[in-house]
């Protein structure tokens, strides 16, 4: 492994030192005695806070532990609606029919009748806004012909998507002991549904919808607190506590996070908007480098050149905590020296970014441009080093 790093650290190349230590972005790359980043703690059993572009955990509380997720776990069956509606499997228009069980569910409904063929959007409206039982097993049923057989669908696609502390019994969250997913599951979840479903994601800002002449509001708290919140959803039941998966956005960043096992309604209310306000003043997404900028070289084997230079396919980002600014280290991290022939794009590196406080992120760096394998001259000049080196071993070696 070939590491170049910023600081006094050794091993980096000029053009990485020219690169990777001028002072760029308010001198994010000197490596000044670190402050430790202020800890926020929280009340939640668990949370997880993320920025939602980046992916940087900004709070983690018991994250990747399985619990029970309430009504928060209908997430994933309308995951599951929305795929179909994209595939072209469903439409917004088609009916399912009101069977027995779903006519019966107790806890929060939309108060479905049995034997009523109901649109998918309204059971659509019906999960999101009023955290309909009943709508989530007339899905289920419709989609996979029974709830059961749904349930067992839902924790397939969870681990299709790397959601690997997710097993679902049902469509709903109802208490089951099987029936469990992490916070950075719940996170991972929505984050996937506002990225891939954006022409659905509209329908979780709803603060009301009426249904045979009963209105519901939207059991979101965060809504329509000028805060930017704009979805997920809620959950509670004894087992649980009360959670929330929510998102926001303000000024152009978003912020998804979970809050589960708190012990009211108004500490849920209060815990989200403390740490959604935490999240957007507390941290700064900084530009560290353009996309297409060489950022560093990495050594060639056997090629016409010795070096290619390691760019980022897309402008790289940091989210970085105020106090930390002057605090950020990068390295490049390659297996190398990297054999030629080398194609343009290939990728061959890593750019490590590592923030005081906050866990390491990791972005691919490629082959600037194309490398050419060497001539018959390169190879006989490379075979005769290692040749050479080889003979240096055995003279200075002894009998080890």
């Amino acid at each position: 492994m070939t590491v170049a790093r910023g600081g006094a650290r050794k091993g980096l190349t000029d053009m990485a030192r020219n690169i990777l230590m001028r002072p760029i972005v308010l001198m994010l790359l000197l490596a000044m005695a670190a402050i430790p980043a202020r800890a926020l703690d929280t009340a939640a059993r668990a949370a997880l806070v993320v920025d939602h572009e980046t992916g940087t955990d900004l709070l983690a509380k018991n994250a990747d532990t399985p619990l029970p997720p309430a009504s928060m776990s209908k997430l994933m069956t309308l995951f599951m609606v929305f795929e179909a509606l994209q595939e072209g499997r469903l439409s917004l228009d088609d009916t399912f029919r009101v069977s027995v069980k779903a006519w019966q569910m107790g806890g929060s409904k939309m108060f479905l009748r049995e034997g009523n063929e109901v649109r998918i959007e309204d059971l659509i409206r019906g999960v999101i806004v009023h955290s309909g039982n009943d709508a989530c097993v007339v899905l289920a049923e419709g989609l996979a012909g029974s709830e059961t057989a749904f349930a067992q669908r839902m924790t397939k696609r969870a681990r299709e998507l790397g959601m690997m502390d997710s097993t679902f019994s049902n469509s709903t969250g109802w208490p089951h002991p099987d029936h469990r997913m992490s916070a950075r599951d719940l996170v991972t979840l929505a984050r996937l549904i506002i990225d891939r479903f954006p022409e659905y994601y509209g329908y979780f800002a709803e603060q009301t919808f009426t249904w045979d002449d009963i209105e519901q509001s939207n059991r979101n708290p965060l809504l329509g607190l000028g805060l930017g919140a704009d979805g997920l959803k809620t959950g509670h039941t004894e087992e649980a506590g009360y959670g929330l998966v929510g998102s926001a956005e303000m000024d152009g960043r978003r912020i998804t996070f979970m809050v589960s096992g708190l012990s009211s309604s108004q500490e849920r209310l209060n815990e989200s908007e403390r740490l959604l306000n935490w999240a957007f003043r507390d941290f700064a997404v900084e530009e560290l480098f353009p996309a297409d900028t060489a950022i560093a070289s990495a050594d060639v084997w056997l090629g016409a050149k010795k070096t290619v230079g390691l760019v980022a396919e897309a402008p790289v980002e940091a989210v970085i905590p105020w106090q930390e600014r002057a605090n950020v280290e990068t390295w490049v991290e390659y297996e190398g020296p990297v054999e030629a022939p080398i194609a343009a794009g290939q990728e061959i590196a890593e750019l490590v970014i590592s923030i005081p406080g906050l866990s390491e992120r990791r972005v691919p760096l490629r082959a600037a441009a194309d490398v050419a394998a060497g001539g018959f001259v390169t190879r006989f000049t490379a075979a005769a080093g290692v040749l050479a080196a080889r003979a240096q071993e055995m003279v200075l070696g002894g009998d080890g």
